[in-house]
């Protein structure tokens, strides 16, 4: 199909396939998923593979779209068919159709790493917020348990803001499994817990490390505490019971930072 023939119909087969692609289960089928919007597009590295670039009809007209046609094919649909496509409020006309990265635990963990493992992270806005700040914190892949929102969901991809791009992350790992190689790379594990004994920045995180960090509603399982080396406690002088998941990875993510710079 040429570019400038505008694709109107609801039954055309692009506009099924990306229709299709906001479900998790047909993400899985195909491997695919959706970037959406210009500087997540314009994030993408040349180690993903495009599958296609679809347009809105005024986003082609005001733009030069050619440079998209060297990597993949491209498409026009009308504004009225991108913006029920488009799962944001101000749809920006352009989305790329991409191929997943596929990761699995062995492929990234490695001697002295530093990793951020996920219970059962079910908010896509705080599971994008930690991979966000997991790339910024030099991070060396995220670990998502069985039971977490799928890391395609598009909203897991917009509050990462590109970075999903730039850091591995695994979906679907077995806790045990995963824990259990860690620490034959010799990985220490911690865990922020009520029982912590430790404030967080009285432990050693020089080497290899990583930190666990639970569901949103129910915090960390204890059987996966107790998988833990050390359980720290974050201080919280204010007297609030708890912090936003994804703040509190940020607190820990960055007093390995911290320590790192003045090793």
């Amino acid at each position: 199909m040429q570019t400038h023939e505008i694709i109107e119909s609801k039954s055309n087969h692009i506009i099924k396939e990306l229709k299709s692609l906001s479900e998790r289960k047909y993400r899985n089928q195909s491997g695919l998923f959706i970037a959406d919007g210009l500087r997540f597009v314009n994030e993408i590295p040349k180690s993903v593979n495009v599958d296609k670039y679809v347009f809105s009809e005024s986003f082609a007209a005001k733009n030069d779209i050619s440079v998209y046609k060297k990597r993949a094919d491209t498409y026009i649909i009308s504004d009225r068919l991108f913006a029920d496509i488009s799962e944001t409020k101000n749809p920006q006309g352009i989305i790329a159709v991409c191929h997943k990265q596929e990761y699995s635990v062995k492929d990234i963990i490695k001697k002295n790493g530093f990793y951020i493992i996920c219970e059962e992270m079910n908010d896509p806005g705080n599971l994008g917020t930690v991979i966000r700040t997991a790339h910024a914190a030099g991070v060396d892949g995220v670990i998502l348990s069985k039971g977490s929102v799928d890391l395609y969901n598009s909203k897991v991809l917009r509050s990462t803001m590109g970075s999903v791009f730039k850091i591995p992350v695994v979906q679907e790992a077995d806790i045990e499994e995963t824990v259990e190689y860690m620490h034959k790379c010799g990985i220490k594990l911690f865990a922020a817990h009520l029982k912590g004994k430790k404030q967080h920045f009285q432990a050693d995180y020089t080497k290899g490390c990583a930190f666990m960090l639970g569901n949103e509603a129910r915090g960390l399982s204890e059987d996966s505490a107790m998988l833990c080396d050390e359980l720290i406690k974050i201080p919280m002088p204010g007297g609030a019971e708890s912090l936003n998941a994804s703040v509190a990875a940020a607190v820990l993510m960055y007093e390995v930072v911290r320590q790192k710079l003045n090793v």
